[in-house]
């Protein structure tokens, strides 16, 4: 990838539908330039897809946070595994240092999320957690 790829995929994150005419006039290339790139994001597997963000995406779970996982032993994979079936685990990230996995949970209440909290801490397995509120976001590539 090159500064011309970084420039198409930032034009894109900001508005994926925009025409490969006006993203060629953004970025200071053709348009077949731009299309010749993009198929060739596509084909590398670095762009994976284009999807559609509803407005109520983005008003569903007003509680939101973020709690990092400690896991004993080797049992990542199946911590990963009981928590892809939990309903308000948005995502699951694997990550370095003190914390093993990073749970990003969405809920109606803070109610409901103090028991999705105390359910995954009773998983076997999860050594320790700690727990961040997200309280407003700032930006996002997610429109």
């Amino acid at each position: 990838m090159d500064i011309y790829d970084r420039k198409i995929i930032s034009e894109l994150r900001r508005d994926s539908r925009i025409s490969l005419s006006d993203l060629a006039n953004v970025i200071g290339v053709s348009r077949v330039t731009v299309r010749t790139r993009l198929e060739r994001l596509k084909e590398q597997g670095i762009i994976l897809g284009f999807t559609v963000i509803l407005k109520e995406d983005t008003q569903r779970s007003p509680v939101r946070g973020h709690m990092m996982l400690s896991i004993e032993g080797s049992g990542a994979d199946r911590i990963k595994r009981q928590l892809s079936g939990v309903p308000s685990v948005q995502a699951i990230h694997a990550t370095n240092g003190k914390w093993d996995l990073i749970v990003e949970l969405g809920t109606e209440t803070l109610e409901d999320l103090d028991e999705v909290l105390a359910r995954i801490r009773r998983m076997t397995g999860v050594m320790s957690s700690e727990t961040n509120l997200l309280l407003a976001t700032k930006m996002s590539t997610n429109r």
